[in-house]
């Protein structure tokens, strides 16, 4: 209907009655106010209302008007006169026509839930001035803004739908969370609810775990969104929140495309400025936080990343330069950023490891230090090194007394007097056979079985020869000569039919850590030496240490020294083959704990982790998929860089390389690391482990039948493959689909150009135009972020917690390098001690036991590999039935592992006080268990 009429200049007035009404349930009630006068305008007319009935889903007739102002002017001139020069006058009348139509709408009732988990540092903690104004936004009931954003757009206009707001309110606290909830009218012609966007009213964020609207003719909406919402007070962008179901960009419905791309933009940031705790931005940068000049000149380390020193990036923390060095960046003292989604310290469910990680490198280590002043003293027998599992170590009076014991409960003992003991758990290799780490069938078996797998080779050149600069580092020859090997396995084969037969391996650190060598030996406590160790290949199955070669370049003056060492029947060469063993140990021990653990999983992931969020968004399948395999390693890597690969921090301090550790590494990086030899058969078949074999089991034979790392591996690698096949079938059934995605294409290109930006012109790279190409991609970065992660970190306590077995510095060089007639009299007077000597000092193994004891824990909260379903997954039914299948196989896999753990034939993971072999099996309870398989590189 419509009433046309002339309006005056006047305007009406409208009057807003403030008028408290009640609402709340289960006897509590809240007063709110319709129209509070401090909310800004366009909100005024937004109720918070109760919740505490069941919704009115019923269509609902709501009569709204819509007014038209039309405005006409007419003007009048007059005829001039021709006899009179003065021009005649215009008239101009303005006629205003104002035109109302009445409109019936129809609505809806839904009910929106809103579920916050209480957090430690959250808005419900805190107390003061700001707490007080947050309880009275509670109380009016304006704690949450929520924008209900259509799939669609207007079918008339094109545009975005007008968004429909409500205010949620607090309704019931239940165990560990917070109930929020608003009804609002949504009208019937709204569309499909696409997104919502969310406005926290408090001054301090909160951590909401998801949203779920009610009352819609489609069902129930879920929005997962497990993710901290910022105060409007620190920054008034509101946050968006997608519903579970994914699209790819070209299928993005048309009323999401720009909050998708706008989002993305968001999280890329402008690359300024100091990043805050609160921001949730993803940007690259080189590795120069590790030094700290400004505090020491000798703490000055050099940036890693571009042409000297390759390396991957990390997250850009934009702190400023350092005053002494402005290629470096400043160290916070307080906070260490990351994207706030990725940290983990805030909320009480916390990942228990990392807190306790913390808590050892602050609170322990400096205990530590007290109690044992002389950081070069080391143990003076072996029955000192079984004390610290009886008596233990008494720790000086803490701050707080108990604190130590609460944080670190299992290392931790109060004594009757209060004092705090560090006494350590004896890890279950030296439970099943104390003297395990004495025997060298152990020392073979280790190499395929224990904590670093990744490092033993086929030999398939002899003889064996150094690439390295003759010039620098002496002849590239071996010391290892035929008749040494023959004379060790004469009566099996000759050298030739031994390496023809593929039963020679090697761990080969000569060309990796002999330019460290003359460096490595000016810093106190420590040596270095190139090293080679190769091993034959017993008709049982196992590997026989056989000889040892260290090598010392030209240095000091002195020509190139090296010697072979080789199992004896007479104790000198007993005790020098003992010693040229711990030297191995330390190498292979740093070799593991650098490239093998951090830079092979913990490093190269982190720039995959920062371009899924740059430029994958959170509806992009993809996206979805990875993230469960990113969860919390952002910030174990910061944690890292702040107190594990730091100048003078726990790596430095502790393994043989000392300030060298991570320069080492990059040389590592830039030498070995290759994407797509990432994936286990490739890394497989790189080291001459394994061969492709169509008719063999996963399409690959190895090379030794029982390598128990291998065997479980590729069951995992099967699994995980054949999920992700699954998965990326349903989405992209043809490679148009891949090549025509243009936030895949972005990833794929950044992670190559800008995350690896050191590796960028490589030729190995693999392509991404099929499917076939995504697989493979996906494949392997979820499996380093779940095996190969699980495989060398969970055992570290198990094979490490008695050092002997790994010591992580060898401190002395042998006795028949150079040696003084005092040093050789007192090797041959009480071999024992030099080997004691050799070991890492009180400080360094206590130190470095107590890290590997947290490094090796299950925290409470683990998310393991195909046990936890996704909430995006579930409501895809394909994706869900080809999720129950991956799980399925897990727990095949599980039983697989126990049969041939059982098995006594395969003498490398079954036999008299032998460690089966545990660390791919998916599952596990919390604690130190040798075993279990996180989705994620999360401690």
């Amino acid at each position: 209907m419509l009433n046309p009429q002339v309006h005056q200049s006047k305007s009406a007035q409208t009057l807003f009655l403030h008028k408290p009404f009640i609402h709340g349930s289960a006897g509590s009630s809240f007063p709110v106010w319709s129209r509070p006068s401090f909310l800004p305008e366009k909100y005024r007319s937004i109720k918070a209302t109760s919740s505490s009935s069941s919704s009115d889903n019923s269509n609902t007739p709501t009569t709204t008007t819509k007014t038209t102002t039309t405005t006409t002017r007419i003007t009048t001139t007059a005829i001039p006169n021709p006899i009179t020069p003065t021009p005649p006058p215009t008239t101009t009348t303005t006629t205003t026509i104002v035109t109302t139509e009445v409109v019936t709408k129809k609505f809806i009732s839904v009910k929106a839930t809103l579920t916050v988990t209480l957090t430690v540092g959250g808005f419900l903690s805190n107390l003061g001035l700001n707490r007080g104004l947050d309880d009275i936004t509670d109380l009016l009931g304006q704690s949450l803004l929520l924008e209900l954003v259509s799939a669609e757009l207007h079918p008339e206009t094109g545009e975005e739908k007008e968004k429909v707001a409500g205010y949620a309110h607090r309704s019931r606290r239940q165990e560990g969370e917070i109930i929020y909830e608003t009804d609002i009218k949504v009208p019937v012609d709204f569309g499909e609810i696409g997104a919502i966007l969310v406005e926290n009213e408090h001054h301090k964020e909160m951590f909401l775990k998801e949203i779920v609207v009610d009352g819609l003719p489609c069902g129930s909406v879920h929005h997962s969104c497990n993710s901290w919402i910022h105060s409007k007070y620190d920054n008034p962008e509101k946050r968006v929140f997608f519903t579970n179901k994914s699209y790819l960009p070209s299928q993005t419905p048309s009323g999401l495309v720009r909050l998708r791309e706008e989002e993305l933009l968001t999280l890329r940031g402008n690359g300024q400025g100091e990043r805050k705790s609160f921001e949730r931005i993803y940007d690259y940068d080189v590795y120069n936080d590790l030094g700290d000049p400004d505090k020491n000149l000798r703490l000055q380390r050099p940036v890693l990343g571009g042409k000297e020193f390759p390396h991957p990036r990390r997250c850009r923390t934009g702190r400023p330069p350092c005053d002494i060095d402005p290629l470096s960046e400043k160290r916070s003292r307080k906070h260490w950023y990351v994207p706030r989604d990725e940290a983990f310290s805030e909320v009480k469910q916390l990942t228990f490891s990392a807190k306790t990680l913390y808590s050892v490198m602050h609170a322990l280590v400096p205990s530590l230090e007290m109690a044992i002043a002389d950081t070069n003293l080391g143990f003076k027998y072996f029955t000192a090194i079984d004390s610290l599992f009886h008596e233990g170590i008494h720790l000086p009076p803490f701050k707080e007394q108990g604190v130590l014991k609460a944080l670190l409960p299992r290392l931790v003992n109060v004594m009757a007097t209060g004092d705090d003991v560090l006494r350590f758990v004896p890890p279950e290799t030296m439970n099943r056979d104390k003297f395990f780490w004495f025997r060298d069938e152990e020392f073979g078996r280790q190499t395929l079985a224990g904590l670093n797998p990744y490092s033993i080779k086929l030999v398939t050149e002899w003889p064996l020869k150094s690439e390295l600069d003759p010039a620098i580092y002496g002849p590239p020859e071996s010391a290892i000569t035929n008749e040494i090997i023959e004379r060790e396995i004469g009566g099996f084969a000759t050298i030739t039919e031994a390496i023809r037969e593929k039963k020679l391996f090697i761990l080969d650190y000569h060309d990796l850590f002999l330019p460290y060598v003359s460096k490595v030996r000016k810093l106190e406590g420590t040596t270095l030496y190139g090293s080679r160790t190769l091993f034959f290949l017993t008709p049982e199955g196992t590997l026989r240490p056989l000889v040892i070669e260290l090598t010392r370049p030209p240095m000091d003056g002195k020509p190139q020294w090296k010697q072979v060492f080789q199992p004896a029947w007479n104790s000198t060469d007993v005790w020098l083959w003992r010693l040229a063993k711990a030297h191995v140990l330390a190498h292979d021990s740093g070799y593991h704990q650098l490239v093998s653990h951090w830079l092979r999983t913990h490093c190269a992931t982190e720039p995959y982790i920062i371009a899924t969020n740059r430029q994958l968004s959170v509806m992009h399948p993809i996206y979805r998929l990875l993230h469960p395999h990113f969860r919390y390693t952002m910030e174990i890597n910061s944690l890292a860089r702040d107190s594990l690969i730091n100048a003078d921090g726990i790596i430095e301090t502790s393994f043989s390389p000392g300030k060298y550790s991570l320069e080492l590494c990059s040389i590592a990086y830039g030498k070995e690391w290759r994407f797509d030899q990432e994936a286990l058969p490739a890394d497989l078949i790189r080291r001459g482990m394994a061969v492709e074999d169509p008719t063999a089991p996963h399409g690959l034979r190895l090379t030794i039948e029982d390598y128990p790392f291998a065997n479980d591996g590729l069951l995992l690698w099967d699994a995980i493959k054949q999920w992700v096949t699954d998965y990326v079938n349903h989405y992209y059934p043809d490679s148009i689909l891949v090549q025509t995605d243009e936030e895949l294409q972005a990833w794929w290109t950044e992670i190559k150009t800008v995350g690896h930006a050191d590796k960028k012109d490589e030729p190995w790279w693999p392509e991404l135009n099929t499917p076939e190409d995504l697989m493979g991609i996906i494949t392997t970065m979820v499996w380093v972020a779940s095996g190969h992660h699980a495989a060398v970190n969970f055992g570290q306590y198990a094979y490490g917690g008695y050092f002997p077995n790994r010591p992580t510095v060898a401190r002395t060089n042998v006795p028949t390098e150079d040696p003084s007639e005092e040093d050789w009299k007192n090797f041959i007077k009480k071999p024992e001690s030099a080997l004691l000597q050799c070991f890492p000092s009180q400080i360094q193994a206590t130190r470095i036991m107590a890290v590997l004891d947290i490094l090796s824990n299950h925290s409470p909260d683990e998310e393991y590999i195909g046990e936890k379903m996704e909430q995006a997954w579930a409501e895809e039914p394909v994706i869900k039935a080809a999720f129950e299948r991956f799980k399925g196989r897990l727990l095949a896999l599980e039983g697989s592992i126990d049969d041939r753990n059982a098995n006594s034939e395969l003498k490398n993971r079954h036999g008299a006080g032998v460690l089966p072999y545990e660390l791919l099996k998916p599952f596990s309870q919390p604690g130190v268990t040798g075993k279990g398989v996180p989705y994620s590189i999360s401690i």
